[in-house]
């Protein structure tokens, strides 16, 4: 039987992984894996001992306080304005930040949690505890409240959803890093063309607001309209907006973040790679999901790769 610290500390990222996962809300993954943790720990020493897998038992409650969480969110979604995004994990690469295992894992990169939002939620529960942490589905039915076959079900459906949505993957850091560098480059020459050949022929601008701040209120599709878009941030705010922003990781990946122009908060954006080309640009402007960000700094600046 583990003691209560060594449980917070070698289960809490995998506990935030799970919640933040079904969530797409730090603050309610934070919250369900505080309420699990005081159930586990309120529990006498009998029911204590009656749990044979503290790791499973765990994931089991925080897997039904997240569903509850999401359940409820639903209404406030459909009367949310413009696009909902997730909010932004950053991280600073010090080993001991808490999301840092967090976002070591591939599938909370923006763009896989962005598909888990077209997914109802018993199938986003189902597909997050059975692909990502294995449970099976008996255990996954008494999460959602259902037979057993009925959760294969959900998890089928929520698979076949992901597979053709088809996510790009997470590029690796020194491509990413090039691209930031071309990208840095093209903006402070305002160069459209540039920008046209560093953009996927289909890539998607979302920008998430909820009409709290001024942002696109639907996605914006395509290289030339995106670029367009880009170029008209530079004629509002200037190339100031260029020497503020800084480079950081957002859920795993490189992103930038830039000063206080669009929105009280400023906005993070991260990018999905595929080709060698940014395929789509997620942006954060909501400054309710930036409250839970750090008030300045970031590891790293946006500028031009050093000799051209």
């Amino acid at each position: 039987m583990l003691t209560d610290e060594r449980v917070f500390s070698e289960l809490r990222a995998h506990l935030l992984r799970v919640g933040y996962r079904i969530t797409g809300s730090v603050a309610d993954a934070e919250d369900a894996v505080q309420e699990a943790w005081l159930r586990i720990a309120g529990l006498d020493a009998a029911a204590r001992a009656a749990i044979r897998d503290e790791r499973a038992w765990l994931t089991t409650v925080v897997g039904r306080l997240c569903l509850d969480r999401l359940r409820s969110a639903a209404a406030r979604r459909e009367r949310y304005v413009g696009p909902w995004l997730p909010e932004p994990l950053l991280t600073s690469g010090d080993a001991d930040d808490p999301l840092a295992a967090v976002v070591r894992h591939e599938d909370v990169r923006m763009a896989a949690m962005v598909v888990l939002e077209s997914l109802s939620p018993p199938q986003r529960v189902a597909f997050v505890l059975h692909e990502a942490l294995a449970l099976p589905y008996a255990q996954i039915g008494e999460v959602l409240g259902c037979s057993e076959a009925t959760a294969r079900q959900h998890a089928a459906r929520a698979r076949k959803i992901v597979a053709d949505a088809d996510p790009p993957p997470r590029a690796a850091t020194a491509e990413q890093e090039a691209l930031l560098a071309r990208f840095a480059e093209a903006m402070a020459r305002a160069d459209g063309a540039a920008l046209v050949e560093l953009l996927h022929p289909d890539v998607v601008w979302v920008s998430d607001s909820d009409g709290r701040a001024k942002a696109a209120r639907r996605p914006v599709v395509g290289a030339e309209k995106v670029a367009r878009l880009l170029l008209g941030l530079l004629a509002t705010y200037g190339e100031d907006m260029l020497h503020r922003s800084s480079v950081l990781q957002v859920n795993g990946e490189l992103g930038l973040r830039t000063p206080a122009v669009e929105s009280p908060a400023g906005a993070v954006a991260v990018f999905a790679v595929r080709d060698g080309r940014i395929a789509a640009v997620y942006q954060v402007v909501n400054p309710e999901k930036l409250t839970h960000l750090p008030d300045s700094g970031a590891p790293g600046t946006l500028r031009r790769t050093p000799g051209r």
